[in-house]
């Protein structure tokens, strides 16, 4: 679809800001549901737009762009933000009006921003984001002598308060009203002494605008006492880490149940209105075992997923994620790894894609390139179907030391382990590829706590989900059909014996991939789920689902986990938890390493390193839970 022109967009506004300056939470209350988020052409740089109606009845087109500290552009988030501002990005019209949001609470990086902004020539205001807390603080801001030192205006707001906006849609009103011409742009970028003479600039007018009272927040010195305290941080951070997986199993067992028992309703009435044989019978079995045993056994998962997700969304919301990334910085030094690599490992838990997509954040190349490498290697979200299938089937639902449940325990384990493999396989990289060359130093924001918006944490929820659903709705629903397909044609013959699954394609593959696998002890049902796994992890299980389905179809009521309960022993079942801790990426991931190297080589490189851990680990699994008798 071709871009609309400028006219026909309306009036065009870019929110411009730091990170973790509330820059989304305000796109948030401006835009509510009217917004839609995709990539840059040609990058995979997230965009968000919106649409919104001011009190005058005008239309305002608003983008929420990527975080930045400078034009200066030393990353590729950084490089969207200037070439938006500066109308140099193909398809996108350069705005007609800039908003810089900055942090009332701690001006000086924001100040700074907002004069390189005034050099590019677009109209500008200043928007002084989260007010009440400033306020709250006893933070005194003369809004009128800031505003005639800067020569632009400036309002306030609060993001997350009813009301909070009005200010700001109010500029937007008289701005639209006058829509000057934007001048052709003189900027050029500014060197280092530039930037220090824009900060000594921006410190002038926090001196003069700006009263600070001399204490500091005691919430805020509390809190850092503790969670940035060199072992006491690190105990709160597996605490929090800890009940995190806790809670995906308790907290989400009752809505699971729910869903699994929907789908097992769904099943059983289709098998009851249509017959077994003929044509008729071919439908039902598409049906019954590659649609509902298929997609079903995937999307009853989806309450995890969100439950991973809420905790995510939470922690960067109150502002504790910056401070687990300044926490893990020696940590993470030691592994070969920038500090700033924590987030994007974090948010890797997630999805390795905007995992990937996060180390734009990291300024040099090969320390980017170093944690794109091991990011797929932290459990993503798509790992939890299979982590869940095997622990429900094979590990007791009990409790250790009275109070901690074993379930949660063994995923926690499983997570621990892809943390520190991620660790190790970085020591590697940075040894052999890289030979310990000097990483940039560490330097961060750390932003004010606060509590997070409820409407910002749903509309987050709401997007992830719905991202699941599609990509249930498309890669898991093609990949069913095609192992429903090969796993039902051709049909057996006439006065055949053997169950109808073993006169099928899939058997035929099964078996043909079946001796490779033997040695890690895998059967050829694995082998059939693995090759289409390769294309989503999920599909794994949902392969599994429909290739056991067929090979009981006398027993369409059993679930799944029994079935894998009864055919596998203890030691496949932990050799499959191995391989998945390290098994090769989706297509989607290796096609995001790809984009975010500009390297074939490298996406192949992830692919092949992941798949010769992924088999050693599950040998040395299987090999030794089968000496120690649980084979």
């Amino acid at each position: 679809m071709n871009e609309l022109s400028a006219t026909q967009q309306g009036f065009s506004v870019a929110l411009v800001g730091n990170p973790n300056c509330g820059k989304t939470a305000l796109f948030n209350a401006l835009t509510g549901s009217h917004q839609r988020a995709a990539n840059y052409p040609g990058v995979t740089v997230e965009r968000k737009v919106g649409t919104l109606a001011t009190p005058g009845r005008r239309q305002v087109r608003l983008t929420d762009l990527p975080g930045t500290y400078s034009l200066r552009a030393r990353s590729p988030d950084e490089a969207i933000t200037r070439d938006i501002v500066l109308g140099q990005r193909r398809g996108e019209p350069r705005p007609d009006l800039l908003v810089c949001v900055a942090d009332a609470t701690n001006l000086r990086l924001g100040l700074r921003l907002v004069l390189e902004l005034k050099r590019t020539g677009v109209p500008l205001l200043l928007s002084l984001n989260m007010i009440d807390i400033a306020r709250h603080r006893g933070i005194e801001i003369d809004l009128e002598r800031l505003s005639a030192e800067l020569g632009l205006p400036v309002v306030t707001s609060v993001a997350v308060r009813r009301g909070g906006t009005a200010a700001l849609l109010a500029e937007f009103d008289s701005q639209s009203a006058r829509r000057p011409e934007t001048p052709s742009s003189p900027w050029t970028a500014p060197d280092a002494a530039e930037l220090r003479a824009l900060q000594r600039e921006a410190d002038r007018l926090v001196a003069v605008a700006v009263r600070v009272p001399d204490r500091r927040d005691a919430l805020t010195r509390r809190l850092d006492s503790v969670v940035l305290h060199p072992v006491g941080g690190i105990v709160v951070l597996l605490a929090v880490l800890f009940l995190m997986f806790q809670a995906v199993f308790a907290w989400a067992e009752p809505v699971m149940d729910l869903i699994d028992g929907s789908f097992q309703a769904l099943g059983v009435l289709v098998g009851s209105l249509l017959p077994e044989e003929g044509w008729l019978g071919l439908l039902r079995s598409f049906l019954q075992d590659g649609l509902i045993a298929g997609v079903g056994g995937v999307l009853v998962f989806l309450p995890q997923i969100l439950i991973l997700f809420l905790f995510i969304l939470l922690l960067e919301d109150f502002g504790y994620m910056a401070r687990a990334a300044f926490l893990m910085d020696r940590i993470m030094g030691g592994a070969g790894l920038h500090g700033r690599a924590f987030i994007p490992l974090l948010s890797s838990f997630a999805c390795a894609i905007p995992g990937i997509m996060a180390t734009r954040v990291i300024d040099n190349r090969r320390d980017r390139l170093a944690t794109i490498l091991v990011a797929p290697l932290m459990t993503c979200s798509a790992r939890i179907p299979v982590y869940t299938l095997i622990i429900a089937a094979f590990i007791p639902d009990q409790k250790v030391w009275g109070w901690i449940g074993l379930q949660g325990l063994v995923m926690f384990g499983l997570y621990a382990v892809g943390i520190l493999s991620a660790l190790g396989m970085s020591f590697v990289f940075r040894r052999l590829l890289w030979r310990r060359e000097a990483s940039d130093p560490f330097m961060l924001e750390l932003p004010d706590y606060k509590w997070p918006r409820v409407r910002d944490v749903a509309i987050g929820l709401w997007q992830r989900a719905r991202a699941f659903l599609r990509r249930a709705g498309t890669i898991i629903l093609a990949m069913m059909m095609v192992i429903w397909f090969l796993s039902s044609v051709p049909r057996p013959p006439e006065g055949a014996t053997q169950p109808a699954i073993e006169y099928s394609f899939a058997y035929s593959i099964g078996t043909a991939v079946e001796p490779v696998l033997r040695p890690i002890g895998f059967n050829w049902q694995i082998g059939v789920a693995l090759i289409p796994g390769m294309a989503a992890r999920e599909v794994a299980v949902a392969a599994l689902g429909t290739v056991y389905s067929i090979e009981a179809s006398d027993d369409d009521s059993a679930e799944l986990g029994s079935a894998l309960s009864g055919k596998w022993s203890l030691a496949t079942a932990l050799a499959f938890l191995a391989w998945y801790i390290f098994a090769p990426q989706c297509a989607a991931t290796l096609a995001v390493i790809r984009r975010e190297t500009g390297s074939r080589g490298w996406a192949w490189f992830t692919f092949g390193y992941m798949l010769v851990l992924a088999y050693a680990a599950a040998f040395v699994t299987f090999q030794t839970a089968s000496f120690l008798g649980a084979g």
